[in-house]
């Protein structure tokens, strides 16, 4: 038996190995990088050993790095998790050769299906449906196509292309990403299978025979063909999902497979299947199949890999619906790239389980994240899977949303408004799904927090920063906060907001009432709507935009119901609402009923600053200057490709935002960059 297990991977899914581990009595082993050493997976580990270095090549790819670990720490088995190692044959191959156990499929199986050309080809053997494929872009007549990465998954080196002009671009970009991502530039194409849906077959396999399907999920909500929401059971016809499971089972005994693994398809709109891939390795979106069959899928691959017989042959029945969704460290202002920083707030309302099984309905949360983490530029930008277990879909789908809408996510941007639009979308209540979700549903992408409702959010932040500013005051401290000698002079507050700088002036009359209240835009920033003043008073003339109601909109009686340093409440045209307010250092975070706010705080008298020069392209985030594709002096026109800049594992082009002259090129290919630094300055014409 397994006494001691070494787990080569890090964030969440160390956690939920190490959860099932703590259940069986096994001690754990972590390895780490030095960015990691404060990770809470580093922290719930009995042991753990330092890999040196920080990106994933100096740390987590080290095959002799991680057998030097297990060998220092005692440990007698391996597991990989997912992503980095995990699906790699001489990885498996080197845990067996030390003596150690290897909780995965076999070298060989790994090997067979790692080779995604060759894999398609075994399968096709065993009946397995096929999509037309290619590995010479010249052979190609027929678009759309999708070029895929030959030795990895997760949507890294995959890209579309509908006519031939982009093909070659797009085969040298999708093999550098693979090559980054997996060590490995081997690209093939495939047909692409308009308004396709992504389902996927979990099968475990033991060293008795027994191959056996445990389910469909649905993973078909993806940007950038990466998995946002996952499903199980996936909404199918009867005869599709007893399709799918016997072409998976299939699959699984051509390689004589071991262990946990998925079995990916596409299903085309007219209900044939095709064969996509098979992940070797457990999934990230393992937690719906384990809630919906009330199996422990690590507990599984423990007992297979000690050589136990799986303890269920055939498919189980569903028990009730799971949808998880991938809570994403990224920047809706920025087009969705990864975001960094530090996480000064992580919480989710009603989480009854973290890593286990619920006891009933109600929230799992997987994370690799808590309080105080900081998200770094080094790896992937999933912060946590967040899962709902209900009796039917679309009381999970409303639990879900409801959770992530209340959540509070302060110093990092992410993706949680896009995931709660997409689960409240009526599209996805009626199941009309496919590849090409957000494409045709742009209005997802619009955040929860209305733009006339960003000044209540401005409001309570300044009230709530007054009211922290009186709480720590020593001198007239009996006075109300926001009180003044004269009474007509407003208090006025400053911040930066997601659209530019926000003004907020407002009076207290002597009681601390609030007496009139505006907001106004900032020097530099978009216009915003000046608030209302309350009691149905007319506000003063401003400009309106942001986003704000029609000018014949009726205005809101607003009345400070109270005010403490983290919380405010407001009574808008009768109705109480209540703001949640976070502030670190100048940073305030204001959570309302309506959606959240981050804002910054700006001092009364700022500092001289130096400004940029016009037409300055900056780093959105660190990262990797890849590929330089201009020089000094060079013509360019509007989205002409300037630079390449790699982070988190993926390609992100910067482009010319006008026709000009590159006028200034400080970043060279290979050189690593900071936010904020220039990478070029074109000089419009």
């Amino acid at each position: 038996m397994i006494r001691k297990l070494l787990v080569a991977n890090r964030g969440e899914i160390a956690r939920r190995i190490f959860a099932t581990c703590r259940a069986l009595g096994v001690e754990t082993v972590a390895v780490h990088s030095d960015a990691d050493a404060d990770a809470p997976f580093v922290a719930e580990a009995d042991h753990a050993v330092r890999l040196p270095g920080n990106t994933p090549a100096e740390t987590y790819l080290r095959i002799d790095l991680i057998l030097d670990a297990a060998r220092r720490a005692g440990a007698d088995a391996v597991h990989p998790g997912y992503g980095f190692l995990a699906e790699n044959a001489e990885f498996a191959a080197a845990v067996s050769d030390a003596g150690l156990t290897w909780v995965g499929p076999p070298a060989k199986a790994i090997a067979a299906m790692g080779d995604k050309m060759a894999a398609k080809a075994l399968l096709a053997e065993a009946g397995v449906p096929m999509l037309p494929t290619w590995t010479d872009a010249d052979e190609i007549t027929d678009f759309p196509v999708l070029v895929k990465a030959s030795a990895g998954g997760g949507g890294r080196g995959m890209r579309v292309v509908r006519a031939a002009a982009g093909l070659a671009e797009a085969v040298a970009s999708a093999r550098r990403e693979a090559a980054g991502a997996f060590g490995d530039g081997t690209v093939f194409i495939e047909r692409y299978v308009e308004r396709g849906r992504h389902v996927e077959v979990q099968i475990f396999g033991d060293t008795h025979g027994t191959v056996a399907a445990l389910g469909v999920r649905d993973c078909s909500i993806q940007r950038r063909h990466q998995k946002l929401v996952e499903e199980a059971p996936g909404v199918l016809p009867d005869e599709v999902r007893a399709a799918l499971h016997e072409a998976a089972v299939a699959a699984g005994r051509a390689v004589d497979y071991v262990g946990a693994g998925t079995v990916e398809f596409l299903l085309a709109p007219d209900g044939e299947i095709f064969f996509l891939e098979m992940n070797t390795r457990l999934q990230v979106e393992h937690p719906v199949t384990e809630l919906t069959t009330g199996l422990d899928l690590v507990r599984l691959q423990l007992l297979v890999a000690e050589g136990e017989p799986l303890p269920v042959a055939a498919t189980p029945p569903a028990q009730g619906h799971a949808i998880e969704v991938r809570l994403c460290a990224e920047d809706p202002a920025q087009g969705y790239r990864p975001a960094t920083g530090t996480l000064h707030r992580f919480a989710l309302p009603g989480v009854a389980a973290e890593f286990g099984p619920l006891t009933g309905p109600g929230l799992r949360l997987d994370s690799g994240v808590v309080d105080g983490s900081v998200v770094a530029v080094h790896y992937d930008s999933m912060l946590a899977k967040v899962i709902a277990w209900a009796s039917t879909r679309a009381e999970a789908a409303r639990a879900l949303a409801g959770a992530l809408a209340r959540a509070e996510l302060h110093g990092v941007a992410t993706n949680r408004d896009l995931l709660v639009r997409v689960l409240r979308s009526p599209e996805f209540a009626a199941v009309d799904l496919d590849t090409g979700f957000l494409e045709r549903h742009p209005e997802v992408f619009a955040p929860l927090l209305p733009d006339d409702q960003l000044p209540l959010a401005a409001l309570a932040a300044a009230l709530a920063s007054a009211a922290a500013r009186r709480a720590s005051a020593t001198a007239l401290a009996g006075l109300p906060s926001g009180w003044r000698n004269v009474p007509a002079f407003p208090q006025v507050t400053r911040f930066t907001g997601p659209d530019g700088d926000i003004e907020v002036r407002y009076r207290l009359d002597r009681s601390g009432g609030l007496a009139e209240w505006s907001v106004s835009p900032g020097a530099g920033s978009a216009a915003l709507a000046d608030a209302p003043a309350p009691d149905g008073a007319v506000p003063a003339d401003g400009p309106t935009s942001h986003g704000a109601p029609p000018a014949d909109a009726p205005s809101p009686a607003v009345r400070l119901v109270g005010a403490a340093p983290d919380r405010v409440v407001l009574d808008v045209d009768g109705v109480r609402r209540a703001y949640r307010v976070h502030r670190v250092s100048s940073e305030v975070f204001v959570d309302g009923p309506d959606g959240a706010a981050s804002l910054a705080e700006l001092p009364r008298f700022p500092d001289p600053t130096v400004e940029l020069a016009a037409g300055s392209l900056v780093a959105p985030l660190p990262g990797a200057v890849t590929r330089v594709h201009v020089e000094v002096g060079q013509r360019v026109t509007a989205g002409d490709l300037l630079l390449t800049l790699e982070a988190m594992k993926l390609e992100h082009p910067v482009l010319a935002p006008a026709d000009g002259v590159v006028a200034e090129l400080p970043v060279a290919a290979g050189g690593q960059v900071d936010t904020g630094a220039v990478l070029a300055v074109v000089d419009p014409e």
